[in-house]
């Protein structure tokens, strides 16, 4: 497959979130999430000379779309490790932090990765190739209970117990390596009137669960939030609910549970406050052009 920026990934909510950022010309900003490299030539191209975009991702099909500009730095990473990389480059703040969460299109279209059911390939569905676990050794190695846990926890399946007790039943005889041997061993539990939903939920949650997804979210927010300056905008983009709710938490609590903090009048104590009411969603206009942004919502926050 010839990857290229274009067929790489379309971005998502391209003007509103990056008019969210409210740039400053000569700001600080990050994109945690390169992939095609969309939002982060959008977010230079509103930059001055003095201005600075550091770009995250883990995957080395992204480095390919890398822009040659000296506002420019890509950081070869897990987005988790934001702080981390901020201080190795001396930046002490930033005045706005851009994450387009969930799987790029790209991701989705490639036959060899694991990540879509549209296609037999092997069970991996690792964002950075090089570490970690594949979906694979999660599915053969798991304990029926750690995989009712994941089915339940990141795909909200009700029937995440007898999902798990039917693929611990199949691997005895077969050991599950591709997408085609994950499919035959939870046939009898897809219901045929949801069926692409309910498979979307469960490669969902595999994937989640070998990227650590939501760990890393709640890592790269918390160091968001301590890296934002006063005034700095927090936007981010997500496609399902776990980690809407985090997001959601994360700019009404500053917390990724929720917990909220009064002072002494009663009034929340957060370090951020959202932007706008409601969440974002694309326009009839982008739907029809970009079928993968039908789940997205737009958060936007400000640091205080």
């Amino acid at each position: 497959m010839v990857t290229t920026a274009e067929t790489y990934h379309v971005p998502v909510l391209l003007k509103e979130s990056v008019d969210g950022l409210n740039i400053k010309p000569d700001g600080i900003y990050v994109d945690v999430t390169f992939g095609g490299g969309g939002h982060s030539r959008e977010i230079l191209s509103w930059l001055g000379k003095k201005g600075h975009l550091y770009s995250f991702d883990q995957d080395a099909d992204a480095e390919k779309n890398i822009m040659n500009d000296d506002r420019f730095t890509f950081v070869r990473s897990n987005f988790r490790y934001l702080r981390n990389w901020m201080r190795y480059y001396e930046v002490e703040q930033i005045d706005g932090l851009l994450a387009d969460l969930g799987v790029s299109s790209h991701h989705f279209d490639d036959e060899t990765r694991g990540f879509s059911f549209r296609f037999d390939a092997p069970l991996d569905m690792r964002m950075n190739k090089r570490a970690g676990k594949t979906a694979a050794e999660v599915i053969n190695e798991y304990s029926e209970e750690a995989l009712a846990d994941v089915f339940y926890l990141y795909g909200e399946m009700k029937n995440a117990r007898r999902i798990a007790a039917s693929i611990c039943s199949y691997r005895q005889e077969h050991r599950i390596e591709t997408t085609s041997n994950l499919m035959a061993a939870i046939e009898k539990m897809i219901r045929s009137e949801k069926e692409k939903k309910d498979l979307a939920r469960i490669f969902q949650a595999l994937r989640i669960e070998v990227n650590h997804e939501m760990d890393a979210l709640r890592d790269m927010l918390a160091g968001a939030v301590q890296l934002l300056s006063s005034g700095g905008r927090l936007c981010v983009i997500t496609y399902h609910s776990l980690e809407d709710r985090i997001a959601k938490n994360i700019m009404k609590a500053g917390n990724a549970e929720g917990k909220v903090e009064q002072d002494f009048f009663g009034r929340i104590s957060s370090p951020l406050r959202p932007v706008t009411n409601k969440v974002t969603i694309p326009s009839e206009e982008e739907l029809q052009t970009n079928p993968r942004s039908r789940s997205a919502k737009l958060r936007i926050a400000e640091k205080i």
